[in-house]
């Protein structure tokens, strides 16, 4: 049976208005299909302003929600997910990330729709040979160790309903995102933060660590690739280069004239200042801390992956890091998000689109 995506097919995209969800979107826009786009109750609906889709505001925690909703669908693309860090109250994360992913699964399934991609993480893999340099793959099992706060840990369950309901028939394909960068990330998401961040001139130094870093609107195209040409039931990393983050610093640099950050602090510095953040303002003060413990742990946590299956099996591509980087950075100018007193700093310079970071 073919997947190939054709106009006029009805898709349903969860987590549509979020930063991947949108691109998503866009890229089924393009291709001339009608999208129905789920988002869930009072979200920041703007990254679909402009596109000729039908707009439904969804809670996929509550299966009566879902009834109706995949009538006459034929694809679908799970995205929507609860991610944050110290969160008051965490069973939120499992109601939307598990009970969510398996409504989903299961009603989109029982709907007749042919095919879901569901989006996982590069988050449910293990990391073990990261630190000798080489990257993870789809075959790597998890290090639980490493599955820092809820957001990894109920992904980490959610992967395994969706893939046991993928071995009771659902017609599931899974997507795992590395960190993506570019334009639409309004929240902004963890990765995005350290452009953000770097071009408001707050960030005194970096930690030794490293990523994969991926333009989002190829993240997207993966997407679509998955649906079409995925195995049920099978994991595809999609990703683009893997580089440290004194690199993507001075890919930052580079591109936008800013200086560098300079100071390289050891891996402990991070840790420290997350336990004692943690300790002092979320369990006294009961706040959101401003150095979670989780993203402390994820930033100290060399992050690298191997997406050779994707690029084998799919046909998946993905432009340098430095495009992405760009097109996140000239976004976030553009959008109003870096304050005026450094936007007089900038001296942009575009990449070049076959340019090695």
């Amino acid at each position: 049976m073919g997947f190939e995506l054709a106009r006029g097919d009805r898709v349903v995209v969860t987590g549509a208005s979020g930063f991947i969800g949108s691109a998503v979107t866009r890229a089924l826009v393009r291709r001339g299909v009608d999208v129905v786009a789920l988002f869930e109750p009072g979200a920041v609906t703007s990254n679909l302003d402009g596109l000729e889709v039908e707009r439904r505001e969804v809670d996929i925690s509550d299966a009566n929600k879902l009834k109706g909703v995949f009538d006459g669908a034929r694809y679908c693309f799970h995205l929507a997910a609860k991610f944050g860090f110290w969160p008051k109250d965490a069973s939120s994360f499992y109601a939307v990330n598990v009970q969510g992913s398996r409504n989903v699964v299961s009603t989109a399934s029982d709907a007749g729709v042919e095919r879901i991609v569901y989006t996982s993480t590069v988050a449910t893999l293990g990391l073990w040979k990261t630190k000798s340099g080489t990257p993870s793959n789809e075959d790597d099992v998890a290090d639980l160790s490493h599955l820092y706060g809820n957001y990894k840990k109920t992904k980490y369950v959610a992967e395994h309903e969706v893939l046991r309901l993928a071995a009771q028939g659902a017609p599931v394909v899974l997507v795992l995102p590395t960190m993506p960068h570019g334009p639409f990330d309004h929240r902004p998401t963890p990765s995005g933060q350290v452009v953000l961040d770097y071009l408001n001139g707050r960030m005194p130094g970096y930690v030794d660590t490293a990523m994969n870093v991926t333009h989002v609107d190829d993240l997207a195209e993966g997407h679509v690739l998955a649906l079409e040409k995925g195995t049920q039931g099978r994991s595809y990393i999609c990703g683009g280069d893997n580089i440290s983050m004194a690199q993507l610093l001075q890919i930052l640099s580079s591109v936008t004239g800013l200086p560098p950050a300079q100071r390289r602090f050891p891996g402990l510095f991070p840790m420290i200042a997350g336990r004692i953040s943690q300790f002092v303002e979320g369990d006294l003060l009961r706040r959101q801390p401003r150095v979670p413990l989780e993203a402390a742990q994820m930033a100290t946590t060399t992050m690298t992956f191997d997406d050779a299956r994707a690029r084998r099996e799919l046909g998946y591509v993905s432009r340098p890091a430095d495009l992405a980087l760009y097109d996140s950075a000239r976004w976030f100018v553009e959008n109003g998000y870096v304050e005026p007193s450094r936007q007089d700093m900038l001296s942009w310079n575009t990449p070049n689109a076959t340019s090695p970071c």
